[in-house]
């Protein structure tokens, strides 16, 4: 009895593979045991981005707010301590677009959360 060596459904797996793997140096974009780890690789590398991009973003937000907050006095753990007495809801990335793309609108909320915050005695 003759094996069996795939035929149309392991055609068809190999070319999705060698589809995602296009655009690889040499035999990495060819040879299918080859482009099998590279795709893995890769697939895994995007997940893990993803994961990496919202952090690298919130530090990114964390930092802008903290420089707009140093010029009134403030310090950022303060600031965000009283926005979040104070009821405002307004996530990081919103007030570092507004320390970022309107700084005057920015100035009076600091100087409102500097007016309500309580002086430490």
């Amino acid at each position: 009895m003759p094996r069996a060596k795939g035929g149309f459904k392991t055609r068809r797996y190999h070319k999705k593979v060698l589809e995602k793997a296009k655009g690889q140096y040499g035999g990495r974009s060819c040879l299918y045991k080859v482009a099998v780890q590279v795709v893995d690789k890769g697939l895994l590398s995007a997940y893990k981005d993803r994961k990496l991009k919202k952090r690298e973003f919130r530090a990114l937000w964390i930092a802008r707010i903290n420089a707009a907050v140093r010029t009134f006095g403030l310090t950022y753990s303060a600031f965000m301590n009283e926005i979040k007495k104070q009821n405002i809801n307004l996530n990081r990335k919103s007030l570092a677009e507004l320390a970022f793309n309107d700084p005057a609108a920015f100035a009076r909320l600091a100087e409102n959360i500097k007016i309500h915050q309580v002086s430490p005695k």
